[in-house]
């Protein structure tokens, strides 16, 4: 009989590195409503050299965090800068509420944010909101469809089979929900 396997209990937090953590900071505590929890400025000996940099975390509902680097050293800076590379399909998905995406899709067009910067995809199985911050990542704040938990459950039964599928060559798609 196979053990059940102990999941991690939920994303602490993912990086970035940004080119000005005030920019960041106005971007995802301003704009997007997000607290900025921690700032820490430290040194550390890191990849064979002593790294100066200062780290925000920005608190999400289940205590997770986005998180933010900024180097002292212009070197470190452009060694470890910032690089997103320019597609959709790299990004950041954060759940909210409807109530919620919309007091963000307001504040975002508040501050000047418009196409292309945001824009909003109509999944089926869920409504998506895209921003794009400072340093272009995109971030995307989705509300889940109201039959959630039946659509997830379709998905979960035939995950490995529609895998296989795709894999195989048949690439039709399996979204009756759009």
């Amino acid at each position: 009989m196979a053990t059940a396997r102990k999941l991690p209990a939920r994303l602490h937090h993912t990086a970035y590195v940004s080119k000005n953590l005030e920019e960041t900071r106005k971007f995802y505590e301003d704009i997007i409503g997000l607290p900025l929890m921690a700032t820490w400025c430290e040194s550390d000996m890191l990849f064979g050299a002593e790294r100066t940099y200062c780290h925000l975390f920005f608190g999400l509902g289940d205590g997770g965090a986005l998180a933010f680097f900024q180097f002292a050293n212009k070197s470190d800076q452009e060694l470890f800068g910032p690089k997103m590379p320019e597609t959709p399909f790299h990004h950041i998905a954060l759940k909210v509420d409807s109530d919620v995406q919309k007091a963000i899709e307001q504040r975002l067009h508040a501050a000047g944010f418009t196409e292309p910067r945001t824009f909003v995809l109509e999944h089926g199985y869920c409504r998506s909101l895209y921003a794009v911050d400072p340093d272009g990542m995109i971030v995307e704040f989705t509300v889940d469809h109201p039959d959630v938990e039946k659509i997830n459950s379709t998905r979960r039964a035939d995950a490995h089979a529609e895998l296989k599928r795709w894999l195989g060559g048949d690439h039709r798609s399996n979204n009756m929900y759009r």
